[in-house]
């Protein structure tokens, strides 16, 4: 059961409302489902990690909540539709009379954490900037490989070779493209995209619609 820890420190709230929602930040009115809580728990836990202000709208206004209820369905998210089970932090606020929920979620060490969505199918979710968006087959490859060693590249294949020269001269490719490119099974295209953000020759960013990837920008 999670215990929730009680504070009166109105200036933390506020000064945390003023920073916006951003990556590691997010405005929840209310909870009304635990799933799309659990959504948000995976999208933390599998990137950076992040704070959840409950009772917060999304101009900053402070609505407040219900704080057994809404502790239950906390609770509930992170630990019956998460797989594995999300451990966070809960923390109560009481600010301007009105109670806020913190959660903090800290960065996850067995990714990818899944969330159950309304079909009763597992996800699993990243969050880019301030929205959390489902995480691509090649991001699932790299997690699973994470705990492989990296070792040494002795040569490239035909089809590694040929990302690595188109993306020489072009500025990203998607998946599907590489597919083409290199003609090979999409399986394989997302091994070798996986194992290159593994060596951080590469790296994915989401242009707002879907997932590019590009040479990694590191010296």
């Amino acid at each position: 059961m999670i215990k929730p820890m009680i504070h009166s420190k109105a200036d933390y709230i506020h000064d945390r409302i003023a920073e916006g929602e951003h990556q590691q930040q997010d405005f929840k009115f209310e909870i009304s489902d635990a799933r799309k809580i659990a959504k948000s728990l995976s999208a933390f836990s599998n990137t950076d990690g992040g704070r959840l202000l409950i009772g917060v709208k999304d101009n900053g206004k402070i609505a407040g909540v219900r704080s057994e209820e809404e502790i239950y369905m906390i609770e509930a998210a992170a630990k019956l539709y998460c797989k594995p089970q999300i451990s966070c932090d809960l923390q109560v606020h009481q600010v301007e009379g009105r109670t806020v929920l913190e959660v903090v979620v800290p960065p996850g060490q067995q990714k990818p954490y899944l969330a159950k969505d309304h079909d009763n199918r597992w996800w699993a979710y990243i969050r880019v900037r301030d929205e959390n968006i489902l995480a691509t087959p090649v991001h699932i490859k790299v997690w699973q490989q994470a705990g492989t060693p990296k070792g040494s590249f002795v040569h490239y294949t035909e089809s590694e070779q040929l990302l690595l020269d188109y993306l020489n001269s072009h500025d990203a490719i998607t998946l599907n493209q590489y597919c083409r490119l290199a003609k090979i099974t999409r399986n394989k295209a997302e091994n070798t995209l996986a194992k290159f953000i593994r060596f951080e020759l590469i790296e994915p960013f989401f242009d707002g619609q879907r997932f590019l990837f590009k040479q990694n920008e590191k010296d």
